[in-house]
């Protein structure tokens, strides 16, 4: 049974080519997402699909060598049209996949569950999901955890998206500070004079109270005669007042960094569950008000703490705090376990998020983008790592506070 189309399809489908993430090269987060699935559902196979106009493309997979299929096979054109998880115990016992040609070939699906990639925006991209070639079903921590997945799955994608926005937004504000030296100019020299040369033709004409052809002619070859320099110092002015607003940049404003926080750890919580990983949450008591889109940062806080889990041996411990230090803080401890054993984390976070990230194309590029949108927060990043205390990272943003006024226009100049 072919898949109907979203209602939305239009519109979906423009939210995925806007990622420009169709027929990218191969990346380690999510590659590891895709092997973590797999294991934390026992299914031979997993994918992140990407359900394009008419085929379905993996950007990662693990025990399939196919780059994607046409979409009118594809089960997850089916989980797209839901909110949630699409399960399917034994494919050839439901009518929808039954006669299948991917059912019925040899060593063909028989489980399916698939979690789909939602947006911000609310459109479901893809799928994150685990395949079977013998019937079977998954348990309540399972499920759990592949939507938790999933999740990390659509922050990956939207956070590297933004980052480049970031970056041409970047270089839009360095250009124009570079031409600064041009807009004083023309402000406070090349116009000054014509300004004046006009301002005072018209005072002429409204003064002597009949028409004065010659005087006319003046004031229109003035106004003429610099017509470009008005024209330039307006298209100077509109590029400033646009610069780092619009779609695609972030949207601060006030929030609670102690909310937020916590926000992000249960939606990290079902994974460490997986590995059996004691989150401690110490993020709690007073309200912590800085300036920050929330979208994004609760996006880069679950990175963080994902990667925690993901670099830390099972049965260890990943400890979350918020406070007040210099400024609203967050501190997370990634902490040796009694036995010796260290998490990975260190070393990952030091070479993908501290030492140059804007360099770190491989298996890090998740933390160099998040370090790219805490940066754009303005925060400060400190790394330390100690034997027997373990890992300890520590966000410190400015404080909305000392500053309630702040607007997007101050964090961009400051």
């Amino acid at each position: 049974m072919k898949a109907p189309l979203p209602d939305n399809e239009t519109d979906r489908l423009a939210a995925l080519y806007a990622l420009d993430i169709l027929d990218s090269a191969p990346e380690q987060d999510f590659d590891d997402i895709v092997a973590l699935a797999s294991t934390v559902c026992g299914t031979p196979m997993s994918l992140v699909t990407l359900v394009d106009m008419d085929r379905q493309w993996f950007k990662a997979r693990v025990g399939l060598d196919q780059t994607g299929t046409d979409r009118e096979t594809s089960f997850c054109a089916h989980a797209i049209l839901g909110r949630d998880l699409l399960v399917v115990p034994d494919a050839t016992k439901d009518p929808r996949f039954a006669d299948n040609p991917q059912v019925e070939c040899a060593n063909g699906v028989r489980f399916y569950a698939g979690a789909p990639l939602i947006t911000t925006d609310g459109f479901a991209l893809g799928t994150l999901c685990v395949v079977d070639d013998q019937p079977r079903q998954l348990d309540i921590e399972q499920l759990q955890a592949l939507r938790a997945l999933a999740r990390q799955v659509t922050s990956q994608m939207e956070l590297r998206r933004h980052a480049v926005t970031l970056a041409n937004t970047t270089a839009r504000l360095q250009e124009l500070e570079r031409r600064k030296d041009d807009l004083a100019g023309l402000v406070g020299g090349d116009l000054r004079a014509p300004l004046r040369l006009v301002t005072a033709y018209l005072e002429r004409l409204g003064t002597t109270g009949r028409h004065d052809a010659d005087l006319a002619d003046q004031v229109a070859r003035a106004t003429a005669g610099h017509i470009r320099g008005f024209m330039d110092l307006m298209h100077h002015l509109t590029e400033m007042s646009e610069a780092g607003f619009g779609a695609d940049s972030l949207h601060m404003r006030q929030i609670d960094l102690t909310g937020l926080t916590q926000r992000a750890v249960e939606a990290v919580r079902p994974i460490a569950a997986t590995k059996q990983i004691w989150i401690l949450n110490q993020a709690g008591g007073p309200t912590l008000p800085i300036i920050a889109d929330p979208v994004r940062l609760e996006q880069v806080f679950t990175h963080l703490l994902f990667a925690a889990v993901k670099y830390t041996p099972t049965g260890g411990r990943v400890r979350v705090g918020t406070d007040l230090e210099s400024g609203p803080a967050l501190r997370l401890d990634d902490i040796d376990m009694p036995d010796g054993m260290r998490p990975e984390l260190f070393p990952h976070l030091y070479y993908g998020a501290i030492a140059n990230p804007a360099d770190v194309p491989g298996p890090d590029r998740g933390l160099a983008v998040a370090k790219k949108i805490l940066d754009a927060h303005h925060a400060t990043v400190a790394l330390s790592d100690r034997p027997g205390d373990g890992t300890s990272l520590h966000v410190v943003f400015p404080s909305a506070a000392a500053n309630p006024a702040a607007t997007i226009d101050d964090l961009i100049a400051a």
